[in-house]
């Protein structure tokens, strides 16, 4: 049995910078109607990953975590919109079902952390990055596709981090 399912790899980034670097890769290959789930435990880098995310995608706002309102929205001088939020306060899916993920979804890309906590209210197509604590300010990111879509979005965000492969 494969240690990574078909499709995903994994990065190893060993800075906050990194980390935020590695965001913003995957910001410019976000557009409207992506998914892209993170998961992992308080200190992982989850938010910091996100901060890289906005800015990558174009926001000129530096991303915050939400975890307060539920739901921050960033957005770009075209007018497109960000949408990112934060399930560590909802206590399962049924609560997500109320945010009307697919309004977020129709109106531009959508980060989730904690994306675990409410996966049964989330489309079954996403992107899903699974962050660990390594050491100090090392973490290890595992990335998969889930769905046909996802797997040209996960292999160009391979290319963009190691180059050709």
């Amino acid at each position: 049995m494969p240690i990574l399912r078909a499709g995903a790899f994994e990065v190893f980034s060993n800075s906050p910078e990194q980390t935020r670097r590695l965001g913003i890769q995957l910001g410019g290959l976000l557009q409207k109607g992506d998914l892209v789930c993170l998961e992992g435990e308080l200190g992982s880098g989850k938010t910091t990953l996100v901060q890289g995310i906005t800015a990558g995608w174009g926001s000129a706002t530096h991303a915050t975590s939400p975890t307060f309102v539920l739901v921050n929205v960033y957005r770009r001088p075209d007018g497109a919109q960000l949408s990112h939020l934060d399930a560590y306060r909802l206590q399962n899916s049924r609560e997500a079902e109320a945010l009307d993920i697919d309004l977020y979804l129709e109106q531009g890309p959508l980060v989730v952390e904690w994306a675990q906590k409410i996966e049964a209210a989330l489309p079954p197509e996403r992107m899903w990055l699974k962050l660990f604590w390594v050491e100090d300010e090392r973490r290890r990111i595992e990335v998969s596709p889930q769905g046909k879509q996802y797997e040209a979005m996960v292999s160009a965000f391979q290319e963009a981090v190691y180059g050709l492969v």
